[in-house]
Formats: C-alpha cells, structure tokens, sequence
C-alpha cells in the first residue's frame, strides 16, 4: 500500500446539484465546500443513476449502474456477488471505516435473518467498518440523545420537529426543531469522524463519513431554521396549476393525484401541488439552513486535518446520493425523471501537485456517480474491476481535460413498481417487471423511456425546464429516434459484466461467488 495516503469520502442525502455557490445559486452560504472547491474540481453536471438512497448509494458505492446491481428500491437486497468500493481498498490494506449510512439491505442468501450482522449491520454494505452508524431505525442516535439527557418524545423521530408545529406547516416552517444544534444529527456525525480520525492519525486510513441532512423534516435547529429569507429563494420551475403539469404524462399525474403534503413529510417524498409558493419558498429556506449547517460541522473536520498535517495527502470528495424536487413541477422529493431529482454536487480535492493545473476548476462535461469509485481506486493506484461502469476521473484533476473518448450524454433509471418500498402491487396498471423507466440526456435533448407506457422527449434547447413534451411530434420522430438508439447502445454496452469480467482471472470468480 502506498503510505500516508488518505480518503475522506463525504456523501450527503438528497443535495440537489444546482444548490452551490460556485454553479451561481443566489443564497446558498457553504464557505467551506466553496474553499474546497477552490483547491479541487467541481463537476457541473454531475448525476445520481438511480432514486432514492438505497439504489443512488449502491451506484455510488458499486460502480454500477442500476440495470447491473439491480437494487432498484430501498428494500431490496443487493446481490452478495457485486463487489464494492469497501472490498476493493480492503485490497490495499486499508480498513474502510463508515460513519453515517449505506441504505443497503444484504443478500439473505449470504445473511439469514437470524444472523445478527443482519440486525446490527442491516443498513450498511459489506465491506465497511461502522465507526459511526446510526443503526436501522436510527437508534444509536437517539441512544446517544438519552446518554446527554434529552428526553425523547414518544416518537423519537419528532425530536426533529419544532414545538406546536401547526398542520399548515408541514414541510414548510421556520420554527427552530426541538433539538439543539450542538445535539443535531449532523453535529453527532461529525462527532463520530473526528472520534475515529483521532483515533488513526499514525496510519493511512479511508472514511466514508455520511450525513443524513438536508433530507427531510425540513426543521432546522437554531441559528439554521431562520438563516434565509423565504422572500428571497428562487421561486419553483413548475405549471401554473396541477392539472396543466399532470397533462404532461401519466406517472407524474399518479404523483399528484395521490401523494399528500404529510407523507412527504414522513417519508421523504411526495407533491408540492397542495403547497402554496410561499410555502415552498419557506421549505426552500429551511432546506438552505440545514446545508449550512453541515458545512459548518464540515469545517470542524477540515480543520481537524490541516492542523494534523493530514490535509496535503487526503483526497476529499464531495457528493450526494440524489437530488430534491423541492417544488418544482409540483413535487417533493426523489421521484420521476426530472433534473431535480438526479443532478447532485461532486467535488474532488486531489492533494497532489500533479493536481495543481486544475485547481478551482468548472467542469462542464458529464460526469455519474458510478465514476466515483474508478476514480478513488485509481489515486489509491488499485486496478478497476471488470465489471464497474464508471469511469475514472483523474485526466480532469491532472491533466484539465476530458479524454477524447468521454462520454457526451448522461444515463439514469428509475423503479416505480410502488412509491414506497417494494410492494409488488404496480401504481398505473403496469406489471411490477414494467414499473420503471430509463432516461438519455445531452446538452440537447432529453429522452425518458418506459416499457408500457408513453415515451417523453425533451428539447432542451428551447425547453431546458422540461415543461413540454414533444415527444408526438411528427418533426421530432428522427431525432427521438436516435436518442431511443443511444439508449439501446448504452444497454448493450453496459449489460452485466460481472461474470465475464472474471474471464481472464478464473481465481477472481471464486473468491467472490
């Protein structure tokens, strides 16, 4: 293993992408992600290939894309045969530590119910050290809330809610949340890492430190519940009424019709047809505060590793599983096909000089979430597997452009077969083995594919808000065309390699099957 080099892999949940200062957004105060970026690269168009948690984080983690891991929900196992980015620098001699979470349910063919890594681990992917983990349901934290003497309401999760929260409030309020800031979950996350990077500052080591924020409740502690103004968050792109927008096909009509403002609130996602634009500027502020406050705790580590002289040999990079609707298109959330929901934040922070020539940079060019653990496999200077989609991303820190052969268009997926988690039941009269859709987008044009229902095709040149479907256009029917075949190429390009990656390592199969 090459000595004294250092990971720190920050991934925050549901982070929408245009929601940085260095892409132009208006409010957004996150000093500390700014100054990293300033040493590091910011990937402009950057995406999640999956929603929600569990299939975005078994991308980010795998290297695949959803078609190949096939973790299509939050509940669904992931294949045991997939390796992870966990195993692969376990390879090099590190030690993988986790704080935070991985939204990963195991194989039960490898760990029966009765196991009690199924219990203790349930949530987290193979391969990872929990250093920090909140458990299933959350119950370290809440753990370590009694241990500090906080009384628990009798449902813990309404720590995070402020007091006499009115009904109208829901998911729009800027009353602070019941729990301080210095007891806050991101506070508590940050206080496991600098735990364990104070525990292994003699030795290379590699933290994937995770926080669960900006993910709903939109409640933020004080001073975060009231740090920006609602009057001046960027009003939502979106139709003048439910009705028009939920002409535009028949999923994003079953979203409006049928998911309330309440179980966004519950359960992370939903509409905002039922939200007034006032409230949804007041999320929107409360959604802000609550990013701050993580890059203020983010401080707290950066410090930390300049003032133990481990900044200059730590690469840093800087994601989300996915993104939120936030209102726009009347809806909340992780859900569909639309930017909001898939276009996330990725900086990278390489400390080596051979970075030097990209520093501060704004790239362009699109870039997956898959292209994450190439890129950290080849600082570490570990061989990529076979079987992993992405791409490394090293010639845009080292060499300030795109290889001649990088990608020119961006592919993601989405599983409806149910809003939430797994139930077989379909939601518009489709086979559970149809519910789902695959989207092709360039600079150009955007096409979202589904196997039983209605194409959508975007022109992005004159529609960049995707409030238009051309898709039965009779002067769009070549180009849609194309882009259906794009679709196809990239299938059969990126079909399941697992296996016939191991063709010339017969060894390889066994060790991992």
């Amino acid at each position: 293993m090459k000595q004294n080099k250092n990971v720190l892999l920050i991934v925050v949940d549901q982070w929408r992408g245009d929601t940085l200062p260095m892409l132009g957004h208006p409010l957004i105060k996150t000093p500390n992600i700014e100054a990293l970026a300033k040493q590091g690269v910011t990937f402009a168009n950057h995406f999640t290939q999956a929603v929600p948690c569990g299939p975005g984080r078994a991308s980010l983690l795998t290297g695949l894309y959803m078609m190949n891991h096939r973790a299509v929900q939050n509940t669904i196992p992931l294949d045991a045969r997939h390796t992870n980015l966990a195993i692969e620098v376990r390879k090099a001699g590190y030690d993988p530590a986790l704080v935070g979470y991985t939204t990963t349910t195991p194989d039960p063919r490898e760990t029966a119910a009765q196991d009690p890594r199924f219990k203790v681990l349930g949530s987290d992917m193979e391969g990872w050290k929990p250093v920090g983990s909140w458990g299933l349901k959350m119950e370290a934290y809440f753990g370590w809330l009694e241990s500090q003497g906080v009384k628990l309401p009798e449902n813990p999760w309404d720590i995070w809610l402020p007091e006499n929260l009115e009904s109208e409030e829901v998911g729009a309020t800027n009353k602070p949340s019941r729990i301080p800031a210095h007891l806050s979950d991101t506070t508590w996350f940050t206080d496991r890492a600098m735990d364990y990077l104070r525990s292994v500052q003699n030795k290379p080591w590699f933290l994937h430190l995770g926080y669960y924020r900006p993910h709903p409740p939109f409640a933020a502690p004080a001073p975060y519940n009231d740090m920006y103004l609602a009057a001046e968050c960027p009003k939502p792109i979106r139709a003048q009424t439910p009705t028009q927008e939920s002409a535009q096909h028949p999923l994003l009509k079953f979203y409006i019709d049928n998911i309330t403002r309440k179980s966004f609130f519950q359960n992370g996602q939903g509409l905002g047809s039922s939200m007034t634009e006032a409230e949804i500027l007041q999320m929107r502020a409360t959604y802000y505060g609550l990013m701050t406050e993580i890059d203020d705790q983010l401080g707290r580590v950066f410090s930390f590793l300049k003032e133990t002289g481990q900044w200059d040999n730590t690469l840093i990079v800087f994601t989300s599983d996915h993104g939120e609707q936030l209102g726009d298109h009347h809806l909340l959330g992780k859900i569909g096909y639309f930017d909001q929901s898939f276009h996330i934040p990725m900086i990278v922070r390489d400390p080596e000089a051979a970075a030097d020539v990209s520093r501060g940079n704004l790239v362009k060019q699109f870039t997956e979430t898959i292209d994450i653990m190439p890129t950290i496999l080849d600082w570490l200077g570990q061989p990529v597997p076979r079987a992993c989609d992405g791409e490394s991303l090293s010639h845009f820190l080292h060499e300030d452009k795109a290889h001649t052969k990088w990608r020119t268009e961006v592919h993601y997926e989405y599983d409806y077969r149910n809003i939430f988690y797994s139930k077989p039941e379909d939601v518009l009269g489709t086979h559970m083995d149809e519910s789902s859709l695959a989207v092709v987008q360039d600079e150009n044009y955007k096409y979202v594919h589904f196997p039983a229902l209605p194409p959508l095709f975007f022109d992005l040149k004159i529609d960049p808000n995707q409030m238009n479907n051309v898709a039965m256009q009779p002067e769009y029917a070549a180009t849609m065309l194309v882009y259906a075949q794009k679709m196809l190429n990239w299938r059969l390009k990126h079909a399941d390699k697992t296996l016939t990656g191991y063709a010339a390592s017969p060894e390889g199969l066994t060790e991992r099957m």
